[in-house]
Parts: C-alpha cells; sequence; structure tokens
C-alpha cells in the first residue's frame, strides 16, 4: 500500500492553481507547504496529512500517470470540470470505460493532461 507520492513540476504556483482546483472537487485541500505557508518549494494536499505532492525537487515533464479514488460518478463529473478550467487538456472525458479494453465492469473515469502534461485521472469503481 502506497502512503504518499508526488511528481515534480515546473513551476509549483502554476500548477498549484491546477491541483488546488482539480484535487479540490476530490475533496482533497493543501496540508502542507515547503517552505510553510509559502508553498513555492513544494505543497502536499490530502485530507488530513499529504497523500500527493508537487514539488520542483523533482524532475518534471516526464509524463506520469496518477489516479485519484472519487466517491460517485458526480465526482469524477466535477474533477474533470474543475481540472479543465484551471487550464488542464482532456485527455478522456468523464464516462464509463470498455472491458474490451481491459477496463474491469463499472470502471467510470476521466482524464485531464496537468500544464506539465501529466495524465491526472479520477476513477470510481461501481461498487
Amino acid at each position: 500500500m502506497i502512503d504518499h507520492t508526488g511528481i515534480g513540476v515546473a513551476d509549483v504556483t502554476r500548477s498549484a492553481a491546477f491541483y488546488d482546483a482539480a484535487l479540490g472537487a476530490l475533496g482533497l485541500r493543501r496540508v502542507m507547504q515547503l517552505p510553510d505557508n509559502d508553498g513555492s518549494d513544494g505543497i502536499g494536499y490530502g485530507v488530513d496529512y499529504p497523500v500527493f505532492w508537487i514539488d520542483r525537487f523533482h524532475p518534471h515533464s516526464v509524463r506520469q500517470h496518477t489516479a485519484f479514488i472519487a466517491k460517485s460518478r458526480a465526482e469524477v463529473d466535477a474533477f474533470h470540470a474543475a481540472a479543465l478550467a484551471a487550464g488542464g487538456i482532456d485527455n478522456g472525458p468523464p464516462g464509463l470505460r470498455d472491458t474490451a479494453k481491459g477496463y474491469p465492469p463499472g470502471y467510470y473515469a476521466a482524464f485531464v493532461l496537468d500544464p506539465d502534461g501529466n495524465n491526472m485521472e479520477a476513477v470510481f469503481r461501481k461498487r
């Protein structure tokens, strides 16, 4: 099980605007900043503690993929809309994914490219 993860970004301030909106739609918020109260070096998002970091220390623009859990299809839709409104690029609109392409039944997801070209996903798995 992963405790936390993160990605490098070219511009923390620019990326923070994207992630504040996109992850905010999933109920995540800034819970830590480096340096304290500034965030110019890095920002950790989560609920009680940081589970996803953006920072200037790691390589950026390496086109990573990260999927975030959504609590409903509506949350996936909100993630996608918020991410696009914050400057993200659509990389797959919200919807059920095709089981013939390897997705499990009930896999509802949306994909957006962040300012550095990373593929961010929100997914709700029908239970």
